[in-house]
């Protein structure tokens, strides 16, 4: 049995035009472009119902109102929309997260309860988001709501928890999927190719799996882009399978070009080569990604308060990398007998800090 292909009623009608007016028949085509004319006034119209109903119940301005509206201008009633809500608070969610919800992807309202929204619910919940975190979640990007549940978000989540090892309850995983809530919008087969791309690189096992939980963006971009990051960390001395490349791909991609070119200037601000700045981001690839505050303050330590030798820098030079957390662990929490002399010389350190 061969298929039906629906098209757009604007499309026939552009397609009737075309001929109408290949075939020299102006009456036809006269007719054809009223009704066409007349769809479009329809479709960029604000509709009245809808437009009352977004701002009585969510707040909505009158311009956002009319911009949500003008996408639903066949709309008769608000029967729908105040189902999907009162679905939506039984759930859990907030009203802020409603609300959210409808301001980024308002076909929600639109949707069907049991066909469209109740499956890819469902799904979610079964990977661990129920209640308010699930509300958090769908109110950043509502529009997974409305994506193909066995085209796109099966196929991901699977691709996803198979490079993430050792994920116990969908942590890691639920934490990709805040941070990039997009990479289930993506098609799979792209994500698929950059995970080939990337093992291809040297970057496997637990590498690929912290980059995933790390920077999941750089496994949906186009591999195009992906392939420059690469090439980028190459040219400054990272070789290609390289146990460092990993880290030094995901300080690339976290950074903007000219934040990574004011960050080397700085070093050479200090006396440092090129190279040495190149060699000192080779031994600690994290060191660029801390503040500039937070490297100068390193910097004005080492050189002037201990009077470091510049070859002696770059062997204290990861220090600056370190978090709060990370930093308190390593030299101070560690050593219990100096502990609290050495906590109260910290906090003393951050607090003159802050002061200045």
């Amino acid at each position: 049995m061969k298929m039906r292909i629906f098209r757009p009623f604007s499309l026939l009608l552009h397609e009737m035009k075309f001929a109408a007016n290949m075939n020299s028949n102006p009456a036809l085509f006269n007719l054809l472009s009223l009704s066409s004319k007349r769809l479009s006034t329809l479709s960029s119209s604000p509709n009245p119902i809808i437009v009352n109903y977004l701002i009585q119940t969510f707040g909505f301005s009158q311009t956002l109102a009319n911009s949500i509206s003008n996408r639903f201008w066949w709309a008769k009633s608000t029967e729908n929309p105040q189902s999907v809500i009162h679905f939506l608070r039984d759930l859990g969610f907030s009203e802020a997260h409603i609300r959210t919800s409808v301001r980024v992807g308002p076909q929600i309202l639109f949707s069907d309860i049991d066909k469209t929204l109740k499956p890819k619910v469902q799904f979610f919940e079964q990977l661990g988001l129920v209640g308010a975190d699930l509300g958090k979640f769908i109110s950043k990007n509502s529009k997974v709501l409305t994506i193909s549940l066995e085209k796109k978000l099966v196929p991901c989540i699977e691709i996803l928890k198979k490079t993430l090892s050792d994920d116990e309850n969908n942590g890691d995983l639920i934490r990709v999927l805040r941070r990039c809530t997009w990479v289930l919008s993506r098609n799979p087969e792209l994500l698929l190719s950059n995970i080939a791309f990337l093992e291809s690189c040297g970057i496997v096992g637990s590498q690929l799996s912290m980059l995933l939980t790390r920077q999941p963006r750089l496994f949906v971009i186009k591999q195009s882009t992906l392939k420059d990051l690469v090439s980028r960390a190459v040219d400054m001395g990272f070789s290609i399978e390289s146990r460092m490349l990993v880290y030094a791909l995901y300080t690339i991609s976290c950074l903007r070009d000219e934040t990574l070119r004011k960050k080397f200037e700085l070093f050479r601000s200090w006396g440092f080569t090129e190279q040495e700045c190149i060699e000192m981001f080779r031994r600690t690839p994290g060191l660029l990604r801390a503040s500039e505050e937070k490297l100068k303050l390193g910097m004005e330590f080492f050189m002037n308060t201990m009077k470091f030798e510049k070859t002696l820098e770059p062997s204290f030079i990861n220090v600056l990398s370190l978090t709060d957390e990370e930093f308190l662990d390593k030299f101070i929490s560690r050593f219990a007998d100096d502990a609290e002399e050495l906590l109260v010389a910290y906090k003393g350190h951050t607090l003159q800090e802050v002061d200045e």
